[in-house]
């Protein structure tokens, strides 16, 4: 039995390791990779280990999620309040703490081979480290501000990963891109944490999102100059926390930082899509579900919140599996995947599918982090390859070549414009990496939702079957979110076979492709671990009345959603098992899948050979270039904003500032001039003649010293006559 008291240190030590270790390799364990490679795993291990205790010790307690186990200590004095930090458990954070250090441990086991040859290494496992023990903080936060410092925590880390590679100016670009669009969110967010405060007076989760009264009052206020038109306090604060997510978790309309920001090195690209950047957007509406919840009740009540979240995850979805059709290199397919199943979580919070919601972020946590690290397996084989052909010519070895992510953009197919990341250079990479290949498929799979056998068909269908739950009884938003989410269903079964036969089935279509070879231990022994979970992962939700599985279950049935739904404030009912959005989870999959076969898996692609779906013409062009959103943006936002910006930088910055400025250095030139004049005829002036004046009657007093008594017996008299006339004519009158 773990105690409470152990429970409540070990929380505030979850965090901790990985933060100390990126103190100490910045403060001088850098000089060693060795040592650099120690301390960073076994930050991240103790976090696991810290991480798992504390969910063993929780996970069997009574409402968990209405009475979270924490501590905290006060801070700093805020008028009549006192702002705390604080460290909690509850049933949401939980989950969090069982996936987050897994995934993370995994991903450092990763790094330690696959960026062995890049020449900062150390600072990358730096950086590496702090961003995972930013997310553990902010998953054992008790309250909104500790929370915003570690989420702003880690998007300094992204920006820093992200660039990592900053003598690359595509790499450059991307981390700066990926810190300003998410620094719009964070705009939002911060607005709303503190109209939060004004209203609730505290941040602390548990006097909020648990509290029916502060729930209550919050759907009752009248929203600040909003009130007017029937809008609450808890509407609008939602909506602005949302925004938070929006920017984190790269959805419509601030999703283009994510695809860019496969500019990173790989490890990177799965810490941010699986274990860290987009997952706290996902953790951070999760835990506001609440006040989303509360704000459809009293006179006020009203459901537009939820429905903006509804509806922007459903466009997002439909439109990051759209855009992932047409890509051809192999991380950014990936990065758009991971755009449109974040769109899945955002919707399912959108139709009250709060535990579908929390499902689906677990079981993508860990298909997602395989299929990442399986991509860069794939690019550390095939350059490895390319590198091993061109030994001769470009150095000794492999390692004499940097990292591997560090490649150019261009997507040519021949050997002078090679990519290891086009996936057009790829093919017959199953015989040549069967560990990567197996492992990838079954990602893959997880991905598409092949039924029964995988962990994400059974979190997606439960996402589908509560919107056709709620399509029953008659909402539109949930008519509309189960149609889109049928379509970008059925195109991420699509462009996952297409991805995977395009990458490992048929004919070798480059050299570099047919000398690939399989990576070491470090690199795959994650991969399996992974598809491990990525298959079993689904069994702790599956529906207690489900045919054949839930008896099969056992135990497990149902686990998930008891377990999370005690996080809201009116548990969550489970929906009957219906048999319609299973068939149809179980043909969409099958059918994208299918057809993603007959047109790239039946006949692979042979080298030089046109893609198929580029006869769609105009729509792939479309597609292909992400559907001009970049450039839609340049037009509408930067290009206005920088010819502004070049206006003032004429007009008013040169024009008038620096006329003004200009005009003032010359008056105070002039002022200073006067200045000089005056210390020079005035003061120095001044003192000279005093001086002089003094010299001269020293001159004069020293010629009265003769010698002669006469003439001091003369001087005398007359003193004493000077004194006498001096008496007589003041104090006499």
């Amino acid at each position: 039995m773990i105690s409470i008291q152990l429970i409540q240190t070990l929380l505030w030590l979850i965090p901790l390791p990985p933060i100390l270790a990126f103190a100490i390799i910045a403060l001088g364990a850098n000089r060693s990779r060795a040592l650099t490679t120690g301390i960073a795993m076994a930050g991240v291990v103790l976090s696991l280990i810290a991480a798992w205790t504390v969910v063993a010790g929780v996970v069997n307690l009574p409402e968990l999620g209405r009475k979270p186990v924490g501590s905290y200590v006060e801070w700093l004095p805020v008028g009549g309040t006192t702002l705390r930090m604080g460290a909690a458990v509850d049933a949401l954070s939980a989950t969090f703490l069982f996936m987050v250090p897994l995934a993370c441990v995994l991903i450092f086991l990763y790094s330690t081979s696959y960026m062995a040859a890049d020449p900062r290494y150390t600072r990358f496992m730096g950086y590496l480290s702090l961003f995972a023990g930013s997310m553990l903080g902010l998953v054992v936060s008790d309250n909104l501000l500790m929370l915003f410092v570690f989420w702003e925590l880690m998007g300094f880390c992204s920006y820093s990963l992200i660039g990592f590679f900053y003598a690359k100016p595509s790499a450059y670009k991307a981390s700066v891109k990926a810190f300003m669009t998410t620094r719009v969110g964070d705009m939002l967010l911060l607005l709303g944490i503190a109209y939060l405060y004004a209203e609730a007076g505290t941040l602390n989760f548990a006097d909020i999102l648990v509290n029916r009264g502060v729930l209550e009052f919050l759907a009752e206020q009248p929203a600040i100059l909003l009130g007017g038109m029937g809008v609450s306090a808890a509407t609008l604060i939602a909506v602005l926390i949302f925004g938070g997510t929006v920017g984190k978790s790269a959805q419509f309309p601030l999703h283009v930082w994510l695809p860019d920001a496969m500019e990173g090195p790989t490890p990177v690209s799965a810490m941010i899509h699986a274990a860290t950047m987009v997952s706290a957007g996902i953790f951070l509406l999760l835990r506001f579900f609440p006040l989303f919840e509360e704000a459809t009740k009293g006179h006020l009540g009203s459901h537009v919140g939820l429905e903006i979240v509804g509806a922007i995850g459903a466009i997002t979805a439909l439109m990051g599996a759209l855009i992932a059709v047409a890509q051809y290199d192999i991380k950014r397919v990936l990065a758009y995947s991971t755009i449109s199943q974040l769109g899945f979580m955002v919707a399912a919070v959108g139709i009250g599918a709060y535990v579908a919601a929390a499902f689906h972020l677990l079981t993508h946590a860990f298909f997602k982090a395989l299929l990442f690290l399986g991509s860069g397996s794939v690019i550390h084989g095939v350059e490895h390859g390319h590198h091993h052909l061109h030994a001769a010519g470009h150095g000794s070895g492999h390692d004499d070549h940097g990292s591997h992510d560090d490649h150019g953009d261009s997507h040519g197919h021949d050997e002078h414009a090679f990519d290891p990341q086009d996936m057009r250079n790829m093919g017959g990479l199953a015989q040549r990496m069967p560990i990567t290949t197996l492992t990838f498929v079954l990602g893959g799979l997880a991905l598409a939702g092949f039924p029964f056998i995988t962990a994400g068909f059974w979190s997606k269908d439960e996402i589908l079957s509560s919107a056709y739950a709620g399509l029953l009884e008659g909402s539109s938003l949930h008519s509309w979110v189960f149609v889109i989410l049928c379509v970008s269903a059925t195109l991420t079964a699509f462009y996952t076979m297409r991805q995977i036969a395009m990458t490992f089935l048929g004919k070798p279509r480059s050299e570099a492709a047919a000398h690939a070879s399989e990576n070491p231990w470090p690199m795959t022994l994650p991969l399996v671990i992974l598809a491990f979970f990525a298959g079993v992962a689904g069994f702790i939700n599956i529906p207690k009345d489900f045919p054949v599985f839930g008896q099969l279950a056992g135990s497990a049935a149902g686990w998930l959603h008891h377990f999370v739904g005690q996080m809201l404030v009116e548990e969550e009912v489970a929906h009957a098992f219906n048999a319609v959005p299973v068939l149809v989870s179980v043909l969409i999959a099958l059918s994208g899948l299918g057809l993603g076969w007959l047109v790239y898996g039946r006949k692979p692609l042979e080298a030089g050979e046109t893609d198929p779906v580029e006869g769609l013409g105009s729509v792939f062009t479309f597609l292909h270039n992400r559907m001009y959103f970049d450039e839609l943006y340049r037009s509408v936002f930067i290009n206005p904003l920088q010819k502004i910006a070049d206006f003032y930088s004429v007009i008013v910055d040169k024009g008038i500032i620096d006329a003004l400025l200009e005009i003032g250095y010359t008056i105070a030139g002039g002022v200073a001039e006067g200045f000089k004049l005056f210390d020079k005829y005035v003061v120095t002036g001044v003192s000279d003649l005093t001086g002089a004046a003094f010299k001269r009657a020293g001159n004069w007093v020293r010629e009265l010293q003769t010698g002669q008594v006469q003439n001091y017996l003369l001087t005398g008299i007359a003193l004493t006559a000077v004194l006498v006339i001096f008496y007589l004519f003041v104090f006499r009158g």
